[in-house]
């Protein structure tokens, strides 16, 4: 990446902490990361920096009030990351002294993230120099305002994918043109020198045209310009790095190619200096692993450039302009200056471009880029609109409820940010290596030096460079730093697809390993609201009617139970009756005249108190028992008319979540208020393992910590407010997206969709991304520890076998390519259910004439 950018806070935890997003320039391998991460933790107000080779990002969590962007940023320079800043100008409105500047810059000085603030009286402009991405012109804006003055954008800058999008493609256009101009100038130096040693014709050639020394010239020629050229950079980074006593990977590259380029050098112009028998030149070599080392980063470049595809896909959901109503006149603006409670209009087509609930009209939105469900939702007054979602079909206008930050999308960017530069635990363990890995390379280049120098054949001081020098060219850790954070990458980009959201990185090695899942029941199993989910008539009895007529006596009641029978009778289009006499019997049910007709509903007591009997519905009353529903009657005119259910339905796509669950070897645990009977009734129904019933709201942390108990690791998945307590206790909490802010906030795990069948689809999703992760660092180690004995030439003494450095070139570069290449694998990673697909079980309603008698 060819600029540092920061996010604004991705976090404001319980403790009052923050955690900004801050990209570093020029880290190449896992020692970098190191050195970024220690850098930062000695400046003042930080708690923690963890670093993220693949995403370059560095997640820095500050003490309350001590945020301090413009310190971070000064470690990272000093350590030789070189950080870089933007400037954003606002036009001022107001201001008439020199006092006002002051107050202004003063204002913007203290934004988090504001390197300078320069305010002209004159042209009414402030240009404020930021942390590249830290701050957003509203929020200078906002700073303004609160100095007493009005303000706006001087000029729409471009947004921040377009900023990510320009960075990578300079990064990838610079190396594209470094290997150009190293290839141009190594591959005559390769085929002159290689080729005279296979092709004796054209080492005779060579020798009577030009002479071994003036070849020695023109290979100096070529190899000097690809040292000092194309290779300048592995100086710039590398040199500093080993002054400051914390060698990276370009100091590895630097020391080994400038011992080969040095070595043919003394050879070149001084061969008098050197051991007889050792008059040799290596500028081919320096030449080819400086040309292979590029080609190996161009192609990462580009390969990592993938692994971020989920990012700048959410960012362009994001629409560049709106509609808004101002005023009375209607006008586009910027998505940056669209404001809380602005109406704005949306037409078919278009992306709806922030939060807001419909005011006017009526459409089809899809909102599959955001919860993964495929079929459009219909939005009408009252619903809610989510910012880059796409309108369908119809035109609408809604008030603005969220902009920029706040906006879902936003939050999810974050989302998923924050966990592509997490650290998992497995990653603890890679770290501690990679800390002392290239000093330890270092000193094993030396020591194979020292031993050829002293036991090699003879010329021993050429076999000692070459050994030593395969040895630094091959040790190089990119493939170790990038093994976890470019699967990380992957795996939470391939999750946001699917409208699961791992809010913390940690989540995704904690859910692998879980054993239990447990799960809420309402509103998470089930639908959260009760409906009519059965309607048996007797004899004699039309099933239209009897609901219109039940319906009607039952609209003029406030309970639960009324409601869903009332909205079912409303859903089937069916006209209430005029109701006279309406009465509540406490304990047994109400009573009415519908259009003449008498009606009453309750439970058996209340029949049997009218002297009518139930037991002609006997076996629809013990079928619905056997389903935990609990039923009640209606009569009309005196005789028994039906037995009526409502329930909190389960969800349709709930029996197809349990089965998947099971599927992947899990227990599934059902966490309940119900009774026994019930719970138990339901739990039959949808094969869960283990029932816990009877839980008060405050009486679920309990049931987790004694699921934790009994079977190890829980998932706990809920959605509502009291549900907060249980999702922080459980190892892993799972959060359904339809529920309340704070639940969300307690979960790691947020399905945006609210489809449980997202349960087994994430699981398997951190199975496959941990399997992944231990394949790239088998690598990587398996890598560096077979190789690094084989260059430094452990297979010579018995089979006479030394590593070329070329080589050594070829494979360190194939390796980083090589982990890049699985971890991209997991783009093709297909859920276990699909959300489209119809796997729910036979419809949970079933309204329908049924003979009672």
């Amino acid at each position: 990446m060819s600029s540092n950018e920061a996010a604004l806070a991705v976090r404001n935890d319980s403790s009052g902490s923050e955690t900004y997003s801050v990209a570093i320039e020029g880290m190449s391998c896992a020692s970098c990361v190191g050195r970024v991460e220690k850098a930062i933790r000695g400046v003042p107000g930080v708690v923690d920096a963890s670093v993220n080779l693949a995403t370059q990002r560095a997640q820095v969590e500050f003490a309350s009030g001590q945020t301090d962007i413009a310190g971070v940023v000064q470690a990272v320079n000093a350590a030789g990351y070189p950080a870089s800043s933007e400037t954003i100008e606002l036009s001022v409105e107001g201001m008439s002294c020199a006092s006002c500047v002051g107050r202004v810059e003063r204002k913007l000085a203290g934004v988090p993230g504001v390197l300078e603030a320069s305010v002209n009286l004159a042209t009414a402009t402030a240009t404020v120099k930021v942390v590249a991405g830290a701050v957003t012109a509203p929020r200078l804006i906002e700073a303004v305002k609160a100095a007493g003055y009005d303000a706006e954008a001087a000029s729409d800058a471009p947004d921040r994918s377009d900023r990510e999008r320009e960075a990578r493609e300079r990064e990838i256009a610079e190396l594209k043109r470094a290997v150009a101009i190293a290839t141009v100038f190594t591959l005559p130096l390769f085929v002159l020198e290689m080729g005279s040693h296979l092709i004796p014709g054209l080492h005779h050639w060579l020798q009577m045209s030009l002479g071994q020394q003036n070849l020695f010239y023109l290979f100096f020629v070529l190899a000097s310009i690809v040292q000092f050229g194309p290779g300048l950079r592995f100086y710039q980074k590398g040199w500093p790095a080993l002054m400051r006593g914390g060698p990276d990977m370009n100091s590895l590259v630097m020391l080994g190619t400038t011992a080969a380029w040095g070595y043919s050098v003394v050879a070149t112009f001084l061969p008098q200096v050197l051991p007889a028998g050792t008059v040799n030149v290596y500028f081919e070599a320096s030449a080819v692993i400086i040309t292979l080392i590029l080609v190996g980063r161009y192609f990462e470049a580009i390969a990592k450039g993938r692994t971020s595809e989920a990012i700048k896909a959410l960012m362009k959901l994001q629409a560049k302009t709106a509609r808004v109503v101002r005023d009375g006149e209607e006008m586009e603006i910027g998505i940056d200056a669209v404001r809380q409670g602005d109406i704005v209009l949306v037409r078919p087509g278009e992306k709806i471009p922030v939060d807001g609930q419909v005011i006017d009209g009526s459409s089809f939105v899809d909102e599959s880029m955001i919860t993964g469900e495929p079929v459009p939702v219909r939005k009408e007054a009252g619903a809610d609109v989510v910012g880059g979602t796409l309108n369908k079909v119809g035109s609408f206008s809604f008030r603005a409820t969220k902009v920029g930050a706040d906006t879902l999308l936003a939050q999810i960017v974050r989302m998923v940010e924050q966990a592509q530069g997490s650290k998992l635990p497995i990653q603890a363990m890679v770290d501690k290596v990679t800390t002392y890995f290239v000093p330890a390379v270092i000193a094993a280049a030396l020591a194979t030096i020292g031993v050829w120098l002293v036991f090699g054949p003879a010329p021993a001081l050429t076999f000692a460079l070459v050994n030593g020098v395969a040895v630094l060219i091959i040790a190089c850790p990119c493939a170790m730093g990038l093994a976890t954070p470019t699967s990380i990458m992957v795996g939470t980009g391939k999750a946001a697809k699917m409208g699961v959201l791992f809010r913390k990185g940690e989540a995704l090695q904690s859910l692998r390993d879980a054993k239990v899942i447990a799960l809420d029941k309402t509103g998470t199993l089930t639908k959260g609201r009760p409906e009519l989910t059965d309607l048996v008539v007797a004899k004699d009895f039309d099933e239209v009617d009897t609901l219109r007529l039940v319906a009607s006596v039952e609209r003029q009641s406030e309970h639960p139970i009324a409601e869903a029978i009332a909205s079912a009778a409303k859903a089937r289009g069916l006209e209430p009756g005029a109701i006279q006499g309406f009465e509540a019997i406490p304990g047994f049910g109400v009573t009415a005249r519908v259009d003449g007709r008498r009606v009453d509903v309750g439970a058996d007591r209340y029949m049997r108190q009218l002297g009518l009997d139930v037991e002609t519905f006997a076996e629809s009353a013990h079928r619905l028992a056997d389903e935990g529903k609990s039923p009640l009657y209606a009569a009309i005119d005196g005789r028994l008319a039906a037995i009526i259910a409502v329930a909190d339905p389960i969800k349709e796509s709930t029996p197809a979540a349990i089965r998947a669950l099971h599927a992947e070897g899990l227990q599934v645990a059902m966490i309940t208020g119900d009774n026994r009977r019930t719970a138990d009734a339901i739990a039959r129904r949808l094969g869960i393992d283990k029932v816990v019933a009877e839980v008060l709201p405050d009486g679920k942390v309990d049931a987790v910590k004694q699921l934790q108990a009994e079977g190890g690791l829980v998932a706990f998945v809920g959605d509502g407010i009291n549900d907060a307590p249980a999702l922080a206790q459980a190892d892993v909490g799972i959060a359904i997206g339809t529920g309340t802010d704070i639940a969300i906030e307690s979960a790691e795990v947020v399905l945006m969709s609210g489809d449980l069948r997202n349960v087994p689809n994430a699981i398997a999703l951190s199975r496959a991304t941990i399997r992944n992760i231990k394949q790239n660092l088998f690598w990587a180690f398996a890598y560096n520890t077979v190789l690094i004995p084989v260059a430094a030439g452990a297979l010579f003494p018995a089979f006479g076998i030394l590593l070329s450095p070329i080589f050594a070139a070829v494979a360190m570069a194939a390796s980083s390519i090589c982990v890049l290449t699985n971890a991209l694998r997991l783009k093709g990673f297909q859920p276990p259910i699909a959300l489209d697909a119809d796997e729910a079980a036979a419809p949970e309603v079933e309204v329908a004439s049924r003979a009672g008698a």
